[in-house]
């Protein structure tokens, strides 16, 4: 394939037409609306003066923060098997005696072939290792950042990519000069920066290439540009006062005779390259798409937010109408004759106004304009849009938490079934977590060489020999196991706790393991000081 950056230029303009055509505003356009009516800012470009309270009573905010609350509500975990390999239960049972004997031998190093026992605790140890990766990469912050995304624009992008610079404390040889540098970073991209090969297809895997645009400092994009053996760049050069420069990256697949697919990149500006086509070696392209609502056929997704922009202009208005009325019938416009007033009003509290001339020039020196009658119904108009436009998106007072019940378990089955259509939402947002997951593998496997990966379990901190090597040819699945929400307050899971306990179904470690987070400080410590205590109690029986 013949790609220089007039034709990689020509396919981003071709993109960026087609996301102008979205709607009736066009993407970019709706997006920016979108993220103004979020953020507050609902009064922008309407020339209502200043005279007037301008109220804002931000209901698209409220939908969302909720929604997005609720998806990231059920805890999650994500675990990883090899296709094509067993795993048992008496084999998961070996694997925790196998983990605990490697945590205590540092020098070990798997040997020979690997087997199905290697496999399985390799995948047992990847899953592990990706709730650290993803505490270092702050996942949690992600994720919520690309539901904020989706929610106001209705698609978010997780690009994965490989930091050289990244320190990850360990070396490759045992003198420590050597350090190992490198890891991967992970960013969330907004959907008006990325562009999609083919509109129609909404498997991100299936695109037959994708665009990323930037604008980055030129200084920057020299230095990159350098590193590559390109000294010049012809629309820098030329236009050298810019700051800034759009920097495009090609991202696509190459499908090679052994029947291997490798992800390809190319990175341009509109008529120069900076970096020439190089083979990443992954073989999914680094990018997860989370879209909030669907929209036909096409990848992007579509935002509830613009749809909600006509209802929350009308309860601004109304209420905005209903705070002047009040504030007409409480300060009502002052009426002064100014033949017999000489004096500056000012409309304080207590102010005395000398009156010169007859009683009836006092009597008609001042006059208050009486407002019309303002309707009281007009409130409970309000009050019943606001409500019909929280009812109809899903937010009503058994998901808020303001229903009367008294009876928990029936307040609990009305908050589940009115958060039962956001389901569709959450299942969307796990299946973006799970494509996340996927990519990470594939960057341990293509990037990480041999090396050891840090481990935090109930064995405590350490380090498993991992060479990528050994596993390239794996077809790696990712799962995720989605938690149950606790529905009880920490004071009432101690309780059913303690129950469990003292009636002898749960042991004394099982009980402290089950706690509320927090509870228990230095708690790993106490769960090693009562296994030891059980050991030292069995040697003493030996001796008996």
């Amino acid at each position: 394939m013949d790609l220089n950056p007039t034709k990689i230029f020509k396919e981003y303009r071709s993109a960026v037409a087609f996301k102008q055509s979205l709607g009736s505003r066009g993407m970019f356009e709706q997006n920016r609306i979108n993220e103004r009516f979020y953020s507050g800012e609902q009064w922008s470009g309407v020339k209502c003066g200043n005279d007037r309270p301008l109220v804002r009573h931000n209901i698209i905010r409220r939908i969302g923060e909720y929604k997005m609350a609720q998806v990231l509500l059920s805890p999650f975990s994500v675990s990883f098997s090899a296709d094509g390999v067993p795993n048992t239960v008496g084999l998961r049972s070996q694997l925790n005696e196998k983990r605990k004997d490697i945590s205590n031998d540092p020098l070990f190093n798997f040997s020979g072939a690997t087997d199905d026992r290697e496999i399985n605790l390799v995948m047992s140890a990847l899953s592990d290792y990706q709730k650290v990766t993803a505490e270092r990469v702050g996942f949690t912050s992600l994720c919520e950042k690309a539901l904020k995304n989706a929610y106001v624009t209705g698609s978010s992008v997780l690009y994965t990519y490989w930091d050289d610079s990244v320190k990850t404390g360990l070396y490759a040889d045992e003198d420590c000069n050597t350090p190992i540098l490198g890891d991967i970073c992970c960013e969330i991209l907004d959907i008006e920066n990325v562009y999609f090969g083919d509109c129609y297809i909404d498997d991100v895997q299936k695109q037959p290439f994708i665009i990323i645009a930037s604008y980055r400092p030129v200084e920057e994009v020299k230095r990159e540009a350098a590193r590559y053996g390109i000294k010049s760049l012809r629309d820098i050069d030329k236009s050298s006062s810019d700051s800034k420069v759009l920097v495009l990256t090609r991202l696509f697949k190459e499908y090679k005779e052994n029947g291997d697919i490798t992800v390809q990149c190319i990175k341009t500006t509109e008529n120069s390259i900076i970096r020439p086509k190089f083979d990443t070696g992954l073989h999914y392209y680094p990018l997860s798409l989370f879209v909030w609502e669907r929209r036909g056929r096409l990848i992007y997704g579509n935002s509830e937010v613009t749809y909600l922009i006509p209802n929350q202009i009308a309860i601004n208005r109304m209420i905005t109408a209903n705070v002047w009325a009040s504030m007409s019938s409480g300060m009502p416009i002052m009426v002064v004759n100014g033949d017999t007033v000489g004096e500056n009003v000012t409309n304080d509290p207590g102010q005395i106004l000398k009156v010169y001339g007859s009683n009836e020039d006092v009597a008609g020196a001042v006059h208050y304009v009486t407002p019309p009658d303002f309707s009281s119904a007009f409130s409970q108009n309000i009050n019943n849009l606001i409500e019909n436009t929280l009812t109809q998106s899903g937010v009503n007072e058994a998901a808020r938490g303001d229903s009367r019940i008294n009876n928990a378990t029936a307040l609990i089955n009305l908050r589940n079934a009115a958060t039962l259509p956001l389901k569709l939402i959450q299942n969307r947002f796990f299946a973006f977590v799970e494509d996340v997951s996927k990519i990470w593998v594939d960057f341990w496997i293509t990037y990480y060489g041999n090396r050891r990966i840090k481990m935090v379990d109930e064995n405590g901190v350490w380090y498993l020999p991992f060479d990528a090597q050994r596993y390239s040819g794996l077809h790696i699945l990712a799962n995720i196991d989605v938690a149950v929400p606790n529905s009880y307050e920490p004071n009432e899971s101690v309780m059913l706790l303690t129950n469990l306990y003292e009636k002898g179904i749960i042991s004394k470690t099982q009980y402290l393991k089950r706690l509320p987070k927090g509870i228990i400080p230095k708690l790993s410590e106490l769960l090693f000081e009562i296994t030891d205590d059980k050991a030292q109690e069995g040697f003493e029986n030996e001796r008996v």
